[in-house]
């Protein structure tokens, strides 16, 4: 299996790391994608900026070291919360191409945070059920919205903020490889 997670700058770091460590704890190729601000000069930093300075790495850099094209080989696509990150994202032309065929494809199109508005705004919610950061449920259009941590609905994932990165994660790791997967990875993360 293998998992792209979008980092544009102001992405929560939290929600962004968590998330690809369980994923990677339960055997999932997990790829940190940069997606290049549209109001940017090019490409002058490789490193993706999170809300609170800290910078990640990315494995690759779009349209730099690849075309959104070449991302559609995944079974899975996240995009972390965060601000300005999730205004980012929802400017990437490129991002929205990507949600749009993987959930055509029925593929699992993650969101945590302030990033299901992002899903909601492009029609990826209708008659599912999503969570999201309180105060963007408006924008979570045709989704019966929940109030909890993390909300499965077919090939759709959310989760509600940071606080329920792991739980977004385990949910994640759940619609990719079952419920055994992810218990699994929960009973090792937890043992203590």
């Amino acid at each position: 299996m293998k998992a792209y997670l979008l980092l544009a700058d102001g992405f929560e770091e939290v929600e962004a790391l968590t998330t690809a460590d369980i994923l990677i704890r339960a055997g999932v190729d997990v790829k940190l994608v940069k997606i290049p601000s549209s109001t940017g000069t090019g490409h002058e930093c490789k490193a993706a900026r999170g809300t609170h300075d800290i910078k990640i790495k990315p494995d690759l850099t779009l349209n730099l070291d690849i075309n959104a094209d070449d991302l559609l080989d995944g079974d899975c696509i996240i995009l972390p919360g965060g601000m300005p990150g999730t205004k980012n994202l929802a400017a990437s032309t490129d991002c929205i191409k990507l949600i749009k065929a993987y959930n055509d494809a029925g593929k699992i199109v993650a969101a945590i945070c302030a990033a299901p508005s992002v899903l909601g705004l492009n029609g990826l919610l209708k008659g599912k059920k999503a969570t999201c950061f309180p105060g963007f449920e408006d924008k979570l259009t045709g989704a019966s919205v929940c109030s909890d941590g993390a909300v499965i609905d077919g090939n759709i994932v959310t989760g509600k903020s940071m606080g329920s990165a792991v739980s977004f994660g385990l949910a994640v790791t759940e619609a990719l490889l079952g419920r055994n997967a992810a218990r699994s990875v929960e009973s090792s993360i937890y043992r203590g």
